[in-house]
Formats: structure tokens, C-alpha cells, sequence
């Protein structure tokens, strides 16, 4: 048993041995191969053809951001987002009170400059031109009376009224004379009996129908008439002056004093000086008033007009510059603002576009393949989110470069030949520009 184990074993080693060996003369030994580069290409624009490719933005042909060049407090927002609006419609309102003032003021005031000018240039009135000859006439007889020499008669009639003013006081104060006492009381009694005896003869006619025709009647009243009187005066004599009587009895003196007083002393030359300049002065002004309007005079009054016809011009315009409008027919996209909030100048408070006419604006477009696209160059734009390609024409390039991460880049504007339905603002798009022709 133990031989036939062990031949079994030798056996089966050498059949391992004779399959190792011919396992080994049959492998076949494998070269190693060369690495290959494989370009990578460009990630979203390539040269081709003289044209280039680059992504971009669906944007409006026409936008802006809109504010107030002044500052304010907003009264009224008349739009909301999404809106549509047409050129001229007010968008945003602040409060007008203080520019509403200044254009009355501004207005009130080329008014007055309007009546100055008109007051120049027309002609003056007679009353006008009577009241400055009248003037002129009182400073000329004011001075000849200061530098002519008094004579006898004027004189005698001032002294005269000195006495008159100075008797009629004295009187005034010291009361009736018995003579004039005895007068007054003799016409009384006279008048009395006068009335008595016509009373008398009116009484026997005064039944009668016509007794206002008799002549008892016209003597009746006469006798009644000269008793009134007659008591009227009596009675003044017993009755003491009030004090404005005696104020102007004062006066009297004193004007008349200072009359005399003038006629004996002469002027002084302060006087005499002060009277000729009030005499050119009333010359000067008749002679304004007769003569032509000097020019000099209408000029600064028409300089005045237009001054405050800029004033009331410019007033005007900051009132219109409180409210906010459209500049052309479009769409609110953006509102940064509410009624009561106070905003600043130049402060964007909305955005107005165009979403009719929207065009491609180029992303990333590189200095090198710009100089591949010209003005009028055909595109294809393909919209990804819709799926669809629409035709187009270049109709813009920056002149001025945007480093966007360290890239330098230029910003092409497509205008598109044909609006898709579902276009959208913002939306991504890739465009290829056809090469030159």
C-alpha cells in the first residue's frame, strides 16, 4: 500500500510540473503603450471661421433704472410690479408742498416785474402829470418866498392878522362886553313882543282852511324864526368857550406869528438849499413824466422780467421733478419703494423695460475672438430653456473691455430678427456668430 501511495504521488507531481511548463512557453509578452494628449476644448467659446461662439443673457433693448435728482418724502406710488406703462404716465410722486410754494412765489414775483415794465413804457396819466406840476409849483413858490424880500404890504397884512388872531383870543377868553350884553337882550325882548302879537293875529285865522295862504301866517313864522335867533345868540354870549375853541383861537396866534416872523427874518442857507433841491427834485420828476422813458431805465426792467421768468422756469422744473415718469412705454420689473419713505437723490427706486423688443447680450465673448466679430454678422441663438434657435444680426460692440475673474471680455449685443413666445429677461442662451462674408 505504502508503494502504490507513493507512485501516486510522484505521478501527480510531475503532471503539475509538465502544465507549469507549457503554460510558460505559450505566454506572449506585451508591449507598453505611449500616452496620447487629448485637447480639451474650449468650455463656452471657440474661433470658427472668422466667428466665434459665446454664451449670453436674453435681455430688453431698452432699460433703466429710474430715481428722483432731488431728495424728498414720497406721497404717492402709482405702479406696481409687472405693470405696464406708457411714456409720460407718473410712476412715483413726492410731496409737493414746498415746490407747489416756490412757483406761487416765483410767479408772483414776474407778475410785479410784468406791471413795473408796463408801468415804464406806457404813457403817463394827466392826473399823474397835474400832480407833479402841482409839486413843482409849491417847491418854486417855497423858495421864492425863502429868497424874496418882504414888501410894506405884506408886511401890513401879516401884522393886521397878528392883531385880529390876538383880539379874537383875548375876547374868546375874557367874555362878552355890557354893550354887547344890552344889544342881546334888547333883540330878545323885541323878538318876543314880535312874536306875541303875531301869535295873536294867527290865532283869529286859524280856523280858516286856507290859513297857510294868509299872510297871519307868513308873519307867524317870521316872529318865530327872529325869536330863535335872537334867543340863540343870547345865549352864546353866556356860554363859555370849549377847549377846542381856544385851541384854534391859539393856533390862529401862532400861525400868524410865525407868518410875520418869516416876512421879517430871512432864510437861512441850509434853508434856501434844502428848498432848490426840492424844487430839481419836482423838475426832475415832471421832466421823467414828460419826456421819454429813459432807455436805461426800461433795459433793467426788461432784465428783471427775464430773470424772474427764469426763476418761475426753474421753479417749475423742480416741481416737475417730484414726480416720477415714464420715458418710454414699458414694464415695471422692479419696485424698491413705498408711499412715506424718504428717498435720496439719484436713489434707484424702480426699473422700467421694454420686454417687447428683447435682444442677446454676449457673457463671455474673450479679447482674442472679438476681433472676429463685426457689425451686421449674422447669429444663431440657441435658447436652452425653451429648446428653439432664433436668427439674429450683431448690432453692437463694446468698445471697452470687462474682466470678469481675470478674463478679459467684451459685451456683444445680438439683435434678434425674430421674439419667441415665452421669451424671457435673464434667460441663458448660447450664440454663434457667423464668420465674415
Amino acid at each position: 500500500m505504502i508503494g502504490r501511495y507513493w507512485r501516486r504521488s510522484v505521478f501527480a507531481l510531475a503532471g503539475l510540473v509538465l502544465v507549469f511548463l507549457l503554460a510558460s512557453c505559450q505566454q506572449v509578452t506585451t508591449p507598453t503603450p505611449t500616452p496620447v494628449t487629448t485637447p480639451i476644448p474650449p468650455i463656452a467659446l471657440t474661433a470658427s471661421g472668422g466667428g466665434a461662439k459665446a454664451s449670453g443673457k436674453i435681455a430688453p433693448a431698452q432699460k433703466v433704472e429710474l430715481g428722483f435728482p432731488t431728495a424728498g418724502r414720497v406721497q404717492q406710488v402709482s405702479v406696481a410690479v409687472g405693470q405696464q406703462v406708457s411714456a409720460g404716465d407718473a410712476l412715483v410722486v413726492l410731496d409737493q408742498t414746498a415746490a407747489e410754494a416756490t412757483v406761487a412765489q416765483a410767479r408772483a414775483a414776474l407778475t410785479q416785474t410784468w406791471a413795473a415794465l408796463a408801468e415804464l413804457q406806457s404813457d403817463p396819466q394827466p392826473a399823474t402829470l397835474a400832480a407833479a406840476q402841482a409839486a413843482l409849483d409849491a417847491a418854486q413858490a417855497r423858495l421864492d418866498q425863502l429868497t424874496e424880500a418882504a414888501t410894506p404890504a405884506q408886511l401890513a397884512a401879516a401884522q393886521a392878522e397878528v392883531t385880529a388872531a390876538q383880539i379874537a383870543q383875548e375876547q374868546l377868553s375874557a367874555g362878552p362886553t355890557q354893550t354887547e350884553l344890552i344889544i342881546a337882550q334888547a333883540t330878545l325882548s323885541n323878538t318876543a313882543v314880535a312874536l306875541q302879537a303875531a301869535q295873536v293875529a294867527y290865532d283869529e285865522v286859524a280856523w280858516r282852511t286856507d290859513v297857510p295862504m294868509l299872510p297871519e301866517s307868513w308873519q307867524w313864522q317870521a316872529a318865530t324864526n327872529n325869536y330863535t335867533a335872537a334867543e340863540a345868540q343870547y345865549d352864546a354870549l353866556f356860554t363859555k368857550p370849549d377847549a377846542s375853541e381856544a385851541a384854534l383861537a391859539t393856533a390862529r396866534v401862532a400861525q400868524a406869528q410865525a407868518a410875520l416872523d418869516q416876512l421879517l427874518h430871512p432864510a437861512t442857507e441850509s434853508q434856501i438849499a434844502e428848498a432848490e433841491a426840492n424844487v430839481r427834485a419836482a423838475q426832475a420828476e415832471l421832466d421823467l413824466l414828460s419826456a421819454d422813458i429813459q432807455a436805461e431805465k426800461v433795459a433793467v426792467a426788461q432784465a428783471a422780467v427775464v430773470e424772474a421768468s427764469a426763476g418761475l422756469q426753474h421753479a417749475e422744473a423742480d416741481l416737475a421733478a417730484t414726480t416720477l415718469r415714464a420715458p418710454f412705454t414699458g414694464t415695471i420689473t422692479t419696485l424698491n419703494v413705498n408711499a412715506g419713505q424718504a428717498v435720496s437723490p439719484g436713489q434707484p427706486l424702480l426699473t422700467l423695460a421694454d420686454l417687447s423688443q428683447l435682444q442677446v447680450e454676449t457673457t463671455d465673448l474673450s479679447e482674442r475672438d472679438v476681433a472676429q466679430v463685426e457689425l451686421g454678422q449674422t447669429a444663431t441663438i440657441f435658447v436652452g430653456p425653451l429648446g428653439i434657435e432664433l436668427p439674429g444680426s450683431v448690432v453692437q460692440i463694446a468698445p471697452q473691455a470687462t474682466v470678469i475673474g481675470g478674463d478679459v471680455v467684451y459685451t456683444v449685443v445680438v439683435a434678434l430678427t425674430e421674439q419667441a413666445d415665452n421669451l424671457r429677461w435673464g434667460m441663458s442662451v448660447e450664440v454663434t456668430i457667423a464668420g465674415g462674408q
